[in-house]
């Protein structure tokens, strides 16, 4: 039977269970799974949120095949308070640059929060500078290029402070601390996959 893991990966963490230098890694907070439980697709060093462990091979070549362009829900703050100009613009698409090329991003959904989202404090915090203002805003993408979100925020003039994947399809890491994970059934394929 295929095993399932949902992870609420912390800052300052890779995405994989060998090590790389002083780098904390999955293995810090994993024991005893199965040589065939991997986590499907990666989050940076520097980003927060939903990482999937699983060895359901069908499932994971849905969730890294791009054809199947599915949702990933980031909450992202970044320096200054964006625009809804900056917003609609993210929604329409962006060009990035990727491996030296321009690259225009898929149009996504964004939004800004009105009021700061209630996340874990991050260790370390981030710098914090009482003249420069921050604002969080909710970003869906249907691709997963090279540090996309940060390139994107980036590129309508405001730069990612902090990243966290909040959803992959409609799995959230709702109710589980960073560092902390949950097993979940094979209920949870059609909450990642979604109505095909």
């Amino acid at each position: 039977m295929a095993q399932y893991y949902i992870f609420h990966k912390p800052f300052n963490v890779l995405s994989q269970f060998s090590a790389e230098g002083e780098k904390k890694t999955l293995a810090d907070y994993f024991t005893g799974l199965s040589k065939n439980v991997y986590p499907v697709g990666r989050l940076d060093y520097d980003s927060e949120g939903l990482l999937l462990l699983t060895d359901d091979k069908p499932l994971t070549h849905y969730l890294l095949d791009p054809s199947f362009a599915h949702p990933r829900t980031y909450w992202v703050q970044v320096e200054g308070l964006i625009t809804n100009e900056a917003v609609q613009q993210l929604t329409k698409g962006v060009v990035i640059t990727i491996d030296g090329k321009q690259y225009r991003t898929k149009k996504a959904a964004a939004s800004i929060f009105l009021d700061d989202p209630i996340v874990s404090e991050r260790n370390p915090p981030i710098r914090f500078r009482k003249e420069i203002p921050t604002s969080w805003i909710a970003l869906t993408l249907t691709e997963g290029k090279n540090r996309q979100v940060r390139r994107m925020t980036a590129a309508v003039g405001f730069p990612t402070l902090r990243l966290i994947r909040y959803a992959i399809g409609d799995v959230t890491i709702d109710g589980i601390a960073p560092g902390e994970h949950k097993i979940v059934d094979e209920s949870v394929t059609t909450l990642l996959m979604g109505k095909r």
